[in-house]
């Protein structure tokens, strides 16, 4: 399943994208297949994973051209890598990657943090300043959805841009589940009111955690303001403080209330349906529009031609792997 995590600025989404992804991968012994990718423009998760300061995988957003090259495979609707933008979807002949299946470009990009194997975009750099639109680098992670195959039990975590940036493409339509993390404040409540606003339209499934939560006020709070989309919540806690000043513990020794609110998010996870041929459609319909509003006059090409419409993404079209 693939979930996102978003929330205002500052509201603790990277906390929680950790602490759920430290929950999912456990002390190290049998765990589920998982995949961690810090999308956020603000590059932290790794070192909220306990990577050494400075210490991340090398930026996906870096390697673009590769990743596009590795995707298109032998897909005869794509003329080349240079013609693939971040909303190109697969069709017969593209390779299609899984969520821990080895591949070349899990070789070269992917690395371990902890128990977690973890994917980075990359941070916005002083050279991109006036040139570049941060998007340009999260599109390496929307490419990677658009072609990643996963199921039950499998599982992979992004953390995202703060607020709605992540409606700039069709990014967000990329989850099973998405988490938004909700501070008990009314600017907190803001940005939820913002998002499901847009990811109601397209059939998204936002579920609110509270975070820093305090006492039995701050959940009334959020009940009022955002009504049956509060999940649970996560209590102000000494294990994060810890892990926030370096001490990184052993995921068993979290808060009991807060373990029992990371097992709830994994049950809201794991009840999803998956629906392939809906997920395909909006790649598809994202494809269109940026196709018509600036990639077709960028790459010279129609590039609704890429659109392969008998190609529906999931395990049935595992024969197209190559």
């Amino acid at each position: 399943m693939k979930i996102a995590f978003v929330g205002k600025g500052g509201s603790g989404k990277t906390t929680l994208a950790a602490l759920f992804l430290r929950h999912l991968t456990g002390t190290g012994g049998t765990t589920p297949p998982v995949l961690g990718i810090d999308a956020d423009i603000n590059q932290h998760l790794a070192a909220a994973l306990g990577a050494p300061e400075g210490i991340r995988p090398p930026a996906l957003g870096d390697h673009l051209d590769e990743i596009k090259e590795y995707l298109r495979g032998s897909n005869p609707r794509i003329s080349s890598a240079a013609t693939m933008v971040k909303t190109t979807p697969p069709g017969r002949g593209s390779r299609l990657l899984h969520v821990d299946t080895p591949n070349p470009l899990y070789d070269r990009l992917v690395r371990p943090v902890g128990w977690v194997r973890l994917a980075v975009t990359g941070a916005f750099a002083a050279e991109d300043l006036g040139v570049a639109c941060y998007h340009s680098k999260v599109g390496a992670v929307e490419l990677v959805l658009n072609h990643l195959i996963d199921g039950p039990g499998e599982y992979v975590v992004v953390d995202m841009t703060a607020g709605a940036d992540s409606f700039a493409s069709g990014l967000f339509t990329r989850f099973d589940q998405t988490f938004l993390v909700c501070e008990p404040t009314v600017r907190s409540v803001g940005v939820y009111r913002q998002y499901v606003g847009y990811a109601r339209d397209f059939g998204v499934r936002v579920s609110v955690v509270g975070n820093k939560v305090d006492d039995d006020s701050d959940v009334a709070f959020l009940r009022e303001h955002v009504g049956a989309d509060l999940l649970t919540w996560i209590g102000r806690s000494a294990y994060v403080k810890a892990a926030e000043r370096g001490r990184f513990l052993p995921i068993n020794e979290l808060e009991p209330a807060n373990a029992d609110a990371l097992a709830t998010m994994r049950g809201a996870v794991d009840s999803c349906a998956k629906d392939w041929s809906r997920y395909t459609a909006q790649a598809a319909e994202f494809h269109l529009r940026n196709a018509k509003a600036w990639a077709n006059d960028r790459v010279g090409e129609d590039l609704a031609d890429q659109i392969d419409p008998e190609f529906v993404l999931g395990p049935a079209a595992l024969t197209t792997v190559n």
